[in-house]
């Protein structure tokens, strides 16, 4: 009896170090697949800011395999990019009114729509890999004129002085901004 009172409590104890020590042994956290990152910049007195996750090629296809010709895209990676502006910008003639929007895209083999949708803070895609983009929602969209560009592994959204320019992989875009 005394030998089983002694031996349970110390191999409760023997059981919680052998926990403990193998916590020890785990990674630390990974920096995220596609980093959030925000890019800003100034139009006439509107300050627009782009939120979005850049994913990166790591050795893949993107355009018309990763991300499908002819399927709506969410501009980035995991939610819905963003676009935020604190007054009114003319975007391709068209009047973006201050507030935030969600970017999605159109890719296609020629010209691309870039689509600004009234909804934000959606998750980008559902299970079957449709977008969750609501097309009620859409403030307007836009086409725009690709250019090949050099390779650029992580997905890039920049503001210059005539909008906001999007890069990946051998693809580029401008979305003009006045």
């Amino acid at each position: 009896m005394k030998i089983n009172t002694i031996f349970k409590p110390l191999l409760a104890v023997i059981v919680l170090l052998l926990v403990s020590i193998s916590s020890f042994g785990q990674d630390a956290p990974r920096p995220p697949q596609s980093p959030k990152v925000t890019v800003t910049g100034t139009f006439g007195k509107a300050n627009v800011s782009v939120v979005y996750s850049s994913p990166s090629v790591k050795g893949r296809k993107i355009w018309g395999e990763l991300v499908p010709y002819g399927k709506v895209w969410r501009a980035g990676a995991n939610s819905a990019t963003i676009i935020e502006t604190d007054a009114d910008v003319n975007i391709a003639g068209n009047t973006l009114a201050k507030g935030k929007y969600s970017i999605y895209m159109l890719p296609s083999e020629g010209d691309w729509q870039v689509i600004f949708n009234t909804e934000v803070g959606q998750w980008g895609i559902k299970r079957g890999g449709e977008t969750t983009r609501n097309p009620e929602k859409d403030a307007f969209t836009i086409t725009v004129k690709t250019a090949k560009s050099d390779f650029k592994e992580a997905l890039e959204y920049k503001v210059v002085p005539t909008g906001i320019t999007f890069g990946w992989e051998n693809v580029s875009l401008l979305i003009p901004i006045k």
